[in-house]
């Protein structure tokens, strides 16, 4: 044992002792063989330079980037796939549109644009339910899940192994013993809290579990950075559900921490919930290596909406693309806006072009609404949050703290016309560290509900007015101006 441990510190005593060299090699690759941006490599190389053996380790941890490369294949579905993108594509450029609902003969270029980068068909006839209480969406997702017949998908980037999730499992465990196939697909970081005991008892219940980046000897992440933030779930096809709750207690508002939980869930019927469905599908091939394209069964059942006739595309993004599609569908509909912009968010740190297009948007008369936490659950991401939510106030947006709890709703409304919630934040991580999804919805009536909504979340806010911006005092300004520099690697 000795032995070993005189080893290891010979080791050690090497890496340490040759930190300068070793800052050297990573400045060198961070410089000339990674394509990052250039306030992110600036940031690395002040870290480095600076804050050696703190840099070295935390480039370790997190620095690394993925190779832009196709983790997700769909070679099972190409065909169909592509020959429903090319009638669409096809349509739109032949401008025939009779087929189309009104409500989005202007945004025909988003709609391209998204099935180019994403493969997101457009489907309409499809009913959507709005979920801003944690209560009342899993009360919902208990019962949809009590009468599945066929299968249960359940994909969620945090899970605790609390009250919740008990009452999650129950059902679970019901629906396997009668035959209903159940996966759990977990985060290997959002999901630590949860022992691989536990994860073993629902399988020999019959439940199917995967853990997308699974940590090495079970509890080191190398992949800290890059988290699978999906929050999905498909049941026999006929109900879809993607929103900002994860499964754990806070979100149902037992945790005094955090007191009131304010998010956002949308609970889909139609044709939109095989989008869904494949995203689901993609992230358990390459986190289970079992390549469930196979089953056609899988995308057998889909049931059409009958009330709303929302028209929805389901877009997703990650490191494995060099496109950044949810954060280019943020930026498109903020060049788009003629009127109005409401943006709920608990992160905003937004890279140079959301940012630039926010600001000409204020400044073109167009009303920007942006919408906060006041309770910082990260303390550097929210003073970066608050530098840059000062700089749209003092250029003219209208900018609130929510007051009543936690805000981790994740959208973004436009004109009343279109609006696009799910697990997308408005910052640099989710735009290009984070698997993501969000469904962006063209309809006129549910767009003004979701903005009825928000207008309703400001009896619980506060407006952080300019006066109010200017008068904060100096330790707030230091961690602003710190947290600001920090914002590229946050």
């Amino acid at each position: 044992m000795e032995g070993v441990w005189e080893i290891f510190k010979s080791i050690m005593g090497f890496v340490f002792g040759n930190l300068f060299i070793w800052n050297m090699l990573f400045a060198i690759v961070i410089v000339f063989f990674e394509r990052r941006n250039p306030k992110s490599v600036w940031a690395w190389l002040l870290l480095l330079f600076f804050l050696p053996y703190v840099g070295f380790i935390f480039y370790l941890l997190v620095g690394q980037t993925m190779r832009k490369q196709k983790m997700f294949k769909v070679k099972e579905l190409e065909d169909q796939l592509n020959e429903a993108i090319r009638q669409q594509e096809n349509q739109i450029k032949s401008k025939n549109l009779e087929n189309l609902d009104e409500d989005i003969q202007g945004y025909t270029d988003l709609i391209m644009y998204n099935l180019e980068t994403s493969g997101a068909v457009l489907t309409d006839d499809n009913d959507i339910d709005v979920f801003v209480d944690g209560g009342e969406k899993f009360e919902a997702l208990l019962e949809d899940m009590r009468n599945a017949e066929h299968f249960i998908h359940l994909q969620y980037y945090i899970i605790k192994n609390d009250v919740l999730f008990h009452r999650i499992k129950e059902v679970l465990i019901e629906k396997a013993a009668q035959g209903v196939e159940v996966r759990i697909l977990f985060d290997g970081m959002g999901a630590r809290s949860v022992r691989g005991k536990c994860w073993r008892e629902l399988n020999a219940k019959g439940i199917q579990t995967a853990e997308f980046f699974p940590a090495l000897l079970g509890r080191f992440q190398l992949r800290i950075n890059y988290r699978n933030h999906r929050k999905i779930v498909v049941i026999d096809n006929k109900i879809g559900y993607v929103g900002g709750f994860n499964v754990g207690k806070e979100y149902i508002d037992l945790d005094e921490k955090f007191g009131h939980w304010r998010d956002t869930h949308l609970r889909i019927q139609g044709p939109a919930v095989l989008g869904l469905q494949l995203r689901f599908l993609l992230d358990w091939n390459y986190a289970a290596k079992e390549n469930l394209l196979q089953r056609p069964e899988l995308f057998d059942g889909l049931a059409l909406g009958t009330r709303d006739s929302c028209e929805v595309q389901i877009i997703s993004s990650g490191p494995d693309n060099t496109a950044q599609q949810i954060r280019d569908n943020y930026l498109q509909l903020f060049h788009k806006a003629e009127k109005s912009i409401y943006i709920q968010t608990p992160y905003f740190i937004p890279d140079e072009s959301i940012f630039n297009a926010l600001l000409i948007a204020v400044r073109s008369g167009i009303e920007v609404n942006l919408m906060i936490p006041c309770i910082p659950d990260h303390p550097f991401v929210y003073w970066a949050t608050y530098s840059y939510v000062g700089d749209l106030v003092m250029a003219g947006a209208k900018c609130y703290t929510y007051d009543r709890g936690f805000l981790h709703s994740k959208g973004v409304i436009v004109d009343g016309e279109v609006f696009t919630y799910g697990t997308a934040n408005m910052d640099i991580r989710s735009f290009a560290l984070n698997f993501e999804v969000n469904a962006v919805v063209y309809n006129a009536a549910k767009a003004r509900e979701m903005e009825e909504i928000f207008k309703q979340d400001l009896e619980n806010c506060t407006q952080i007015t300019r006066d109010l911006y200017a008068g904060r005092n100096l330790i707030i300004r230091m961690k602003e101006q710190v947290c600001r520099l920090m914002s590229p690697l946050l």
